[in-house]
């Protein structure tokens, strides 16, 4: 499954229904958000469509930022059936994210 880009108007209808999906809030300008985002494809890639994997640009869209808490970034969330279950903070591994993912499938 693609990564997909989620807006303030959008995040409702993407984020929050049935399943599994990982939320990163990120901006063009983050060192370590460029650096997770190969980490996020190759997930993406390797989990499929068991996992919904979305992007939302902070600067872009601060009510989805605010409404979750998101200060620093990149920050990401996983949302079990719209659900926030978990969050990490910073650059992580892919296989630490892969952790976390199936402790929540």
């Amino acid at each position: 499954m693609a990564i997909v880009n989620v807006s303030d108007q959008s995040f409702n209808t993407e984020v929050e229904g049935e399943g599994t999906v990982l939320v990163d809030f990120w901006a063009p300008w983050c060192g370590p958000c460029k650096m997770l985002a190969p980490i996020l494809e190759e997930l993406s890639a390797e989990v499929g469509d068991s996992v919904k994997i979305a992007k939302v640009n902070v600067d872009e869209n601060p009510e989805s930022a605010s409404r979750f808490g998101v200060m620093s970034i990149p920050t990401l969330i996983f949302f079990k059936d719209g659900q926030p279950v978990d969050k990490v903070v910073g650059l992580n591994s892919k296989d630490a994210l892969k952790g976390i993912i199936e402790k929540h499938q």
